[in-house]
């Protein structure tokens, strides 16, 4: 029994001693001081044009957010692994003008009433290239998934954001202000434009 609990107890402390030595290596690793010892990176790369895609969105408005994002991972064994991000991310608002037909276009002798389709959410991102990792705790192997997970809830939230701070009503707005005036210079008639 006594030799039982002398092998529990040196595994216990080897497993002490392995998740002291993860969470030194965790601390240290991103330390320029350590970038000497790493190797340059390199890539080749062979891009191939797939395929060529006729667009007819106009895009009126565009939001910028920031954000910063507490994304948590739960663990059966292990501490809970979370990652905090510093983002900024982009929703832009748009009118697919594809969907304007003939009929849509009605005119008078000093009017025109040109029927649009409703304003979408044309696209949203995170800024990568703005955006950044600012901590990470107990992520001892899948770091790289906690994060990408963080980034991929940060994504749902921009586009979240935009749709209730009302960029539909912006896009709409902003059709009206732009392509009105612009139709009534070109056609010399008063020009109204109505949504579906």
């Amino acid at each position: 029994m006594a030799r039982l609990l002398n092998v529990l107890l040196r595994f216990g402390m080897i497993a002490l001693i392995i998740a002291g030595l993860i969470a030194v290596w965790e601390q240290v690793r991103g330390l320029e001081s350590l970038s000497r010892f790493r190797r340059d990176k390199q890539t080749t790369q062979h891009i191939i044009l797939k395929e060529v895609t006729a667009l007819g969105r106009l895009e009126l408005v565009k939001y910028t957010f920031n954000d910063i994002v507490e994304h948590e991972q739960v663990n059966m064994l292990l501490p809970n692994a979370n990652a905090v991000l510093i983002v900024e991310g982009e929703a832009t608002g748009c009118i697919d003008l594809t969907q304007v037909r003939a009929d849509d276009i009605q005119t008078d002798a000093d009017s025109i009433t040109i029927r649009l389709p409703q304003p979408e959410l044309c696209g949203w991102k995170v800024n990568h290239d703005r955006s950044r990792v600012y901590d990470t705790h107990f992520a001892f192997l899948d770091e790289s998934q906690l994060v990408s997970d963080a980034y991929r809830q940060a994504e749902r939230q921009i586009k979240q954001s935009a749709l209730t701070s009302g960029i539909l009503t912006q896009t709409r707005a902003n059709a009206n202000q732009m392509l009105r005036p612009l139709l009534e210079r070109i056609s010399g008639k008063k020009v109204s434009l109505q949504f579906d």
